[in-house]
């Protein structure tokens, strides 16, 4: 809390002249319970507004009491007349510097509430505009993470509609499974596409691996996990004739664990 800062925003002058709603009053309440040196801004400024109204005071001249009574004795009424009691209207003489110093005491007041309102609704713009922003770059992020997803699934398509590439369907091995996933091979190019439609979750120390047979000898082709989206760019190879997935350790094997292989399709 920067007290400074808080005395300086004119709060204190706006609940000295009551203008502070319910709510903001209980909110200084609760301040000047917390920071005696609140609680001794607060006196000072209502000891400077009280002795400010004490100096633009009105005090009537000493010898008023004696100049009224001298003036009935002058003017007694006529005999046998009835005796009328007259109320005289005095006009007091006000200073000039009364006014001024009233004036300024007013324009204090609302230079103050003034100040605290002003820097309430800057308080309040600030904090709608960081939302703003922080709104903004949520949906710029989004906006690039949904553009991403757009390219990486236009490139997908003119694979899968590209007539040099040949889908190799692979199959599950083992009885029972259902587990199947494709390749898109490019004989000429020599790229390949893994596309997994069923495959199951590993543990964190294990991770799928593909590999092609070429020449009657498996050929890495590179590792990955079950949870791949759309086409998964694995690498080249020339003249394979089948394609397989076995489950290796994390990072991949030099050569593949037949007996953990779970799907396999020929080419051509």
């Amino acid at each position: 809390m920067d007290i400074k800062e808080y005395i300086s925003s004119g709060i204190l002058e706006a609940y000295a002249l009551d203008g502070l709603s319910s709510e903001e009053r209980r909110g200084v309440e609760d301040m000047l319970a917390q920071y005696p040196e609140l609680r001794a801004e607060l006196n000072a400024i209502e000891e400077g507004l009280e002795a400010l109204a004490l100096e633009t005071a009105i005090t009537p001249p000493s010898d008023l009491g004696a100049s009224i009574l001298s003036q009935i004795e002058d003017k007694e009424a006529p005999a046998g007349a009835t005796a009328e009691t007259k109320v005289v209207a005095m006009q007091p003489k006000t200073s000039v510097w009364a006014y001024v110093a009233a004036a300024s005491i007013a324009l204090a007041a609302i230079a103050s509430f003034l100040a605290y309102d002003y820097h309430t609704k800057w308080q309040s713009a600030q904090n709608a505009f960081a939302q703003l922003q922080a709104n903004n770059e949520l949906m710029a992020s989004q906006y690039n993470q949904v553009n991403q997803k757009l390219e990486q699934l236009e490139d997908d398509i003119e694979i899968i509609g590209n007539s040099d590439f040949q889908r190799v369907n692979m199959g599950a091995v083992n009885e029972g499974d259902n587990y199947t996933a494709s390749i898109y091979w490019n004989a000429k190019t020599e790229e390949a596409f893994l596309s997994i439609q069923n495959l199951k979750q590993l543990s964190e120390e294990q991770q799928y691996q593909l590999w092609a047979i070429v020449d009657g000898k498996p050929v890495d082709m590179g590792v990955f996990d079950f949870d791949v989206k759309g086409l998964l760019k694995m690498k080249s190879v020339a003249n394979a004739a089948t394609f397989a997935v076995t489950i290796e350790p994390k990072g991949g094997s030099v050569n593949p664990t037949l007996e953990a292989m779970q799907v396999a399709g020929n080419v051509g």
